[in-house]
């Protein structure tokens, strides 16, 4: 069977907001469009609320916030961060932008996130921070990780892209590090394409963090009259995102709850619909340990082979589903190995995963209807 592409359910499909054209217009006549105008502030006070973050500036990605939490760490060539093999290349390579070398441990078979029980071995006297990713929006072993980065005096910093929402024994993720990026690419939750942000809890980075968001210039604290003119005092770039996306950022954040509402029904109903199916045919569905209240950003299989994902996902395309695995292990790609290197005992659950795993549709627009078909087209297909 042939689907047309304006018949398939795409992987991902932007949602409007209630108010999001009215705010964009709004943003464009005000007369002033660069950043930090009434949207940004807006903005930044909706994800302080979501998060509970001391401080959040925004940026123009997810990418450019590590960036700066790499600039604030100090990092100097040589010195090492832990991050996890199965993330995006973001984790890694805003560290080694700095000089610094990644070192790669390995994920949980269960969570995917970073092994915990793996991190202590790969700690030198190099080391300088841990790095943890919140996979699908469930949260990392932060009990146990913060006690590890607090007794070899480490920085955590949250690579929470994935978890806005989610919390881990009811407390918001993006709250633990010394420091947490999010993302508002057009594939996360709330979205305006493009942009991200920098979460602050350690009060002591604020200033600082405002001056290389401004390219290194005191140019906040000009506009607040504390100095009489703004001059280039530290290293910094152009972090700071346009008032227009922040505008659209804005009623997106403002639908939270609406749009979360629709992703967890979508979630729950993948996993309570193919519980029997995945276990008839060897699939694991997404493991929630107890104290972990995820934000639906993804619902992922793990076939049991990558020949089997393969024929999975063309499977699914041929009923008009559209389906992608996901991230390839950073130890083994040709930068990872460049810049970085695995922790003792290489990573070799991220291997067998990024060979497995796939993402079904996920969006807050996907209809009863077709969700149902998602759930058939997955449902009729037999392990191999």
């Amino acid at each position: 069977m042939t689907v047309s592409d304006q018949t398939a359910i795409p992987f991902n499909r932007t949602h409007v907001s209630d108010n999001e054209l009215d705010y964009l217009t709004q943003a464009v006549r005000q007369g002033n469009t660069c950043g930090d105008g009434p949207f940004t502030r807006r903005a930044t006070q909706l994800i302080g609320e979501i998060t509970g973050a001391r401080q959040v500036l925004l940026t123009t990605s997810c990418t450019h916030a590590l960036e700066m939490s790499a600039i604030l760490l100090d990092l100097e060539p040589g010195d090492e961060v832990i991050v996890p093999s199965f993330t995006f290349m973001s984790t890694a390579n805003a560290y080694a932008l700095r000089g610094a070398v990644p070192v790669f441990v390995d994920c949980r078979p269960d969570t995917l996130n970073l092994d915990e029980r793996l991190v202590e071995a790969a700690i030198t006297d190099r080391t300088r921070a841990i790095v943890v990713v919140h996979y699908a929006g469930v949260g990392c072993a932060m009990d146990a990780l913060c006690a590890l980065a607090e007794r070899h005096g480490l920085a955590i910093v949250e690579d929470n892209a994935h978890g806005l929402g989610g919390s881990y024994r009811d407390r918001p993720l993006g709250s633990f590090g010394r420091m947490a990026t999010q993302s508002f690419h057009e594939t996360k939750n709330v979205q305006c394409g493009e942009g991200g942000a920098l979460l602050l809890n350690d009060a002591d980075l604020a200033e600082r963090a405002e001056i290389i968001r401004e390219k290194g210039t005191d140019r906040g604290r000009f506009f607040r009259g504390q100095v009489d003119k703004y001059r280039w005092v530290d290293i910094g770039s152009s972090y700071l995102p346009s008032d227009v996306l922040a505008a659209q950022l804005t009623s997106q954040l403002e639908s939270f709850d609406k749009i979360q509402l629709r992703r967890l029904s979508v979630w729950d109903a993948y996993h309570a619909e193919l519980a029997d199916w995945a276990a008839g045919n060897g699939i694991s569905q997404p493991t929630v340990p107890t104290g972990c209240a995820h934000p639906a950003h993804l619902y992922y299989l793990l076939l049991p082979d990558l020949d089997n994902r393969q024929a999975f996902i063309a499977h699914l395309a041929a009923q008009g589903v559209r389906a992608a695995f996901h991230y390839q292990p950073l130890h083994t790609s040709p930068a990872g190995e460049r810049y970085g290197r695995p922790a003792p005992g290489g990573c070799p659950v991220t291997e067998q995963i990024a060979d497995r795993l796939v993402r079904l549709p996920l969006f807050a627009d996907l209809d009863e209807a077709r969700l149902a078909r998602v759930i058939d087209a997955v449902r009729s297909y037999e392990v191999r």
